[in-house]
């Protein structure tokens, strides 16, 4: 029975940021027991700061709850901006070019969030995201302005809403036999690898049931 874990995020969310080693350890935990995938859901401007204060102010509260040793940098912030497309869009484009692991957006992320860079502006996107996967340079660039790329991360995000959350990064779990949980905002590993074990055992169960007594008889 399979078992698919989604991970909506945007690029730039400092939280999903911290979740990364979580994420990181849950794929090595269940490779070849569960599916991953990560999906864009854009930050709206609810979800953004309105300064550089304030930006500021949320990374030492996030920093501080992480234990970490270092504060991310706000460099990258550019409060004119409603939504951080560009980004998201140089991302979402790897995949076009067989990159749907996760060392596009990693790169992105480690840029703005850690160096500062000014990932607002399509050609430092395009030329992080082409270094991180050794791709064309112009090549990603034509693929992430896109009109394809962009109605992807529309439509990756209306799924993220429609899942009535807030939260980036929110991870959805699902199983073949129609069960669901939604992390929503949560980062540490212990909750997840908990749902994921008991709900690889309820899949195998089912896997034994039905090899012993076939489909359900019908109606």
């Amino acid at each position: 029975m399979k078992v698919t874990v989604t991970e909506y995020l945007d690029v730039v969310s400092s939280w999903c940021f911290w979740s990364e080693p979580t994420w990181a350890e849950l794929k090595k935990r269940y490779e070849g027991k569960a599916e991953f995938q990560w999906k864009i859901a854009l930050m709206d401007p609810i979800g953004l700061p309105t300064s550089r204060e304030q930006e500021q102010w949320f990374y030492r509260r996030s920093g501080m709850l992480m234990r970490s040793p270092f504060m991310l940098n706000t460099d990258w912030y550019d409060a004119s901006l409603k939504e951080w497309l560009a980004p998201n869009a140089v991302a979402e484009a790897a995949k076009d070019f067989g990159i749907a692991d996760d060392r596009v957006r990693l790169a992105l992320s480690h840029a703005a969030l850690r160096e500062g860079e000014k990932v607002s502006e399509w050609n430092v996107c395009a030329e992080i995201g082409a270094r991180a996967a050794k791709l064309d340079k112009a090549k990603l660039l034509e693929a992430a302005q896109s009109p394809d790329v962009e109605k992807r991360l529309r439509e990756s995000t209306a799924e993220f809403h429609a899942l009535q959350v807030t939260q980036r990064p929110t991870f959805v779990i699902d199983t073949e036999i129609g069960d669901r949980a939604i992390f929503s905002g949560v980062v540490r590993l212990e909750p997840m690898a908990a749902t994921i074990d008991s709900m690889l055992d309820d899949a195998a169960f089912y896997a034994t049931h039905k090899a012993h007594f076939g489909a359900p008889p019908p109606k």
